[in-house]
């Protein structure tokens, strides 16, 4: 069963969407303002978050950016403010659909299993992940390197995954760290850097030529990426 979360202050609103959604098969968690919005999501699995913008305590628009600075899932605004330029600014910010109240509620279903849909094409699609003589199976959980297979554990798969996923993206290792392990990072912390160097030396083990993860100096890692 999909999980989604509905965060909205309105208690009609909301109790109206849950039990909406719970009549089409969809398990809803509910939240009233944008605080501990993040902790729901590292406490369940959520596949899609349904956010309205004029929320107590902190803003949706405050609670989506921080949402894109560790969770990727589908993201769909609602509000009352109906400008164009809300609109793009809601986009370009991080979320995947906009609905403006009042809303139909078959509308309301038909954008989330739209985004859902999309969602589980882009998994099904990456199945394999290639980088160079580098694979990741990420249905199998494996790694080959040159027709070899790694032994990785399951937080160097994941960073190796994420990594591989989005090749020109830099991690910070605040958001490496939180997208790995789930929890915030703390800068005495050494664990992602023992993990890297772990995961560098079983690459060299099998391609001592060559360089798989960059560090960024004073920002975190990437995806190695060639000279010239």
């Amino acid at each position: 069963m999909q999980r989604i979360l509905i965060v909205e202050d309105d208690l009609e609103i909301n109790g109206l969407l849950a039990g909406f959604l719970k009549d089409n098969g969809y398990e809803v968690f509910c939240h009233y303002d944008g605080l501990h919005v993040l902790d729901c999501l590292r406490e369940n699995r959520i596949d899609l978050l349904i956010l309205d913008l004029m929320l107590p305590y902190k803003s949706g628009d405050i609670v989506l950016s921080d949402i894109r600075k560790y969770f990727t899932i589908p993201v769909i605004v609602i509000s009352a403010k109906e400008t164009t330029q809300n609109k793009i600014d809601l986009l370009r910010l991080g979320a995947d659909d906009y609905i403006t109240k009042p809303f139909d509620m078959e509308e309301v279903l038909a954008r989330i299993e739209s985004n859902l849909r999309r969602v589980l094409f882009q998994d099904s699609s990456q199945v394999v992940l290639q980088y160079e003589d580098l694979i990741l199976d990420v249905d199998k959980n494996t790694a080959f390197v040159r027709g070899m297979e790694l032994s990785l554990t399951a937080k160097e798969f994941s960073i190796l995954e994420l990594l591989m996923k989005y090749p020109d993206k830099v991690f910070s290792k605040a958001n490496l760290f939180q997208s790995v392990w789930g929890m915030e990072y703390g800068t005495e912390d050494n664990t992602l850097n023992v993990h890297i160097s772990n995961l560098r030396n079983k690459l060299k083990s099998f391609c001592p030529e060559k360089e798989f993860i960059d560090t960024v100096w004073g920002i975190g890692y990437r995806l190695h990426r060639a000279k010239g």
